[in-house]
């Protein structure tokens, strides 16, 4: 079964998102954006999110954790939650 492993950023504006991407392809580690800057939990452990099936989580996160390039920063993706800077670090078939 499809499972992925992958990193993320959660923040409240798309212009903070952009902001951060541009940061982060000029060098910045994702992981001490995260802890800065994610409004979510994970940010506190670098934006990591452990590994996780299809389906588990919201919809627009899926769509790019399962069809997007691993090791590339992702996004901005819009959810429900805000805006999300996504890291696929590994997907397996």
């Amino acid at each position: 079964m499809t499972k992925a492993s992958a990193r993320h950023i959660l923040v409240a504006t798309e212009q903070e998102c952009v902001a951060l991407k541009t940061k982060i392809e000029s060098g910045a580690d994702f992981g001490d954006c995260a802890r800065e800057s994610s409004l979510c939990p994970s940010g506190n452990q670098g934006g990591r999110l452990g590994e996780f099936r299809p389906g588990q989580m919201v919809r627009e996160f899926d769509e790019v954790v399962f069809s997007g390039e691993v090791g590339k920063v992702l996004g901005p993706v819009k959810t429900q939650f805000g805006y999300h800077l996504i890291e696929i670090m590994s997907r397996t078939a």
